[in-house]
């Protein structure tokens, strides 16, 4: 089936049905049957695509700063290197030139792919603090993750101001918004210590 970038290409082109069938090699009623209009061919993309931004099964409970520092620089960088793919800020540049007439496209972006990354890092947070590591709301700690993470960076990518960065800059970029993330948060003073240091 088509990738999702083929797909906002061929929207972008004025494209109707007809050519997103003949761009993905089969019949317009095929495509119907398989996925239905435009849109519902996007949010399927979109869906498909945010399964990259959960946390994976097998990153551990952070019971120490450490173990914390460790999972929030691996899922940062595994964050923006998903969301800075090309596919992906081709699908948001689609949703936002299409907010009007197509909002739904934006609605699914928003509601799919974006709360997948906030609930991610809202469970994190969440497990962060029961172990004892951090004080604050998951979600409000989550958001500030983010805002150290991304930046301006996301609205350079969208005006196409600014390339995407390599892989040695994406993990600098998440182990440095880690570090200003702990530095706001320091370990509260209630805390008890693993037992490993009792």
């Amino acid at each position: 089936m088509m990738t999702t970038v083929s797909l906002s290409k061929q929207h972008q082109k004025g494209g109707g049905e007809t050519a997103v069938a003949t761009h993905a090699r089969v019949s317009k009623r095929e495509l119907y049957a398989l996925v239905g209009n435009k849109q519902e061919m996007l949010v399927a993309c979109i869906s498909a695509r945010a399964t990259r931004l959960q946390v994976p099964a097998d990153f551990p409970v952070p019971h120490d700063r450490e173990t914390l520092a460790h999972v929030l620089a691996s899922f940062g960088t595994q964050l923006v290197r998903e969301i800075t793919d090309p596919t992906v800020i081709a699908v948001f540049r689609l949703a936002i030139a299409e907010a009007v007439h197509a909002p739904e496209v934006a609605q699914a972006l928003d509601t799919i792919g974006r709360e997948t990354s906030r609930a991610a890092l809202r469970q994190i947070m969440a497990r962060a603090q029961a172990s004892g590591l951090l004080n604050g709301r998951p979600a409000e700690l989550a958001e500030q993750f983010g805002g150290l993470l991304w930046g301006n960076l996301m609205v350079s990518l969208l005006l196409g101001v600014a390339t995407r960065p390599n892989s040695r800059e994406v993990a600098a970029r998440a182990r440095d918004a880690t570090a200003a993330f702990l530095q706001l948060h320091p370990l509260p003073s209630n805390a008890t210590m693993p037992r490993e240091h009792l």
